[in-house]
């Protein structure tokens, strides 16, 4: 799937070069929304989330209460469009989203009775490109589209605060971090409007799924999911 997203984008930049430049009418766009990732039951196995909650771990295990919705954020971007003809265009873009979710120990409280509490963030910088088809055309009064492309998903995790040993039941504080940069696929659909000549306002979603890798022996998982469905409401200025 992924070298069939690859060899797409790059026929489409091909034929970015080959379109006189008379032809071209390009774009720029700014988008924000928010970004829904996946829940427990979907998320891939050895998921350092679902390992935090005990789900699905064969090793001694003290699970932690947290919400996975909490990592879900709001997010913003900007893209580049070049349109190849009446129906197709194709775009760069980089985005950035950041969640994070305050968890404790579901069966052990600190000896003074208070919570043992940490903090699991997840940041992620997407930079994407895409192509999308046009079905009734580019100058259409309501444009519905779909579309599909790639990202190189630059991703930082972390979880900070204070731990619990579950084999000596030991409560101590520390920081562990990952981070790393996983190709994606993305696939998307939306419509849109024109304002004026100038100016197109409209709605989109898009579905990525990615896997990052992490130590074993600092996180209870051995990966983390970085896959999830994005809403987006953009604004392009076309020129």
């Amino acid at each position: 799937m992924t070298r069939f997203i690859v060899s797409t984008l790059a026929a489409a930049a091909l034929l970015a070069g080959a379109v006189p430049a008379r032809a071209q009418d390009q774009g720029f766009s700014v988008n924000f929304g928010y970004f829904w990732p996946k829940g427990v039951e979907s998320r891939a196995s050895g998921d350092v989330l679902n390992a935090n909650k005990c789900l699905d771990v064969t090793f001694v295990c003290e699970p932690q209460l947290f919400d996975i919705d909490d990592f879900g954020s709001g997010t913003f971007g900007a893209e580049y469009t070049v349109g190849l003809g009446r129906f197709i265009e194709v775009s760069g873009g980089i985005g950035y989203q950041s969640g994070s979710a305050p968890a404790i120990y579901e069966r052990f409280q600190d000896v003074d009775g208070s919570e043992i509490d940490s903090e699991l963030k997840l940041k992620i910088v997407p930079i994407t490109g895409i192509v999308r088809v046009v079905p009734t055309g580019r100058r259409y009064p309501i444009q519905p589209y779909a579309g599909i492309g790639i990202a190189a998903l630059r991703w930082h995790y972390s979880e900070s605060g204070e731990f619990l040993d579950p084999r000596t039941l030991e409560i101590f504080r520390d920081q562990f971090k990952a981070d790393g940069t996983e190709v994606a696929p993305i696939f998307l659909g939306g419509v849109r409007a024109p304002i004026g000549d100038s100016f197109l306002i409209g709605g989109e979603v898009r579905f990525t799924n990615a896997e990052g890798d992490l130590d074993p022996t600092e996180f209870q998982g051995d990966r983390i999911d970085l896959g999830g469905t994005t809403f987006l409401a953009n604004l392009t200025w076309r020129f």
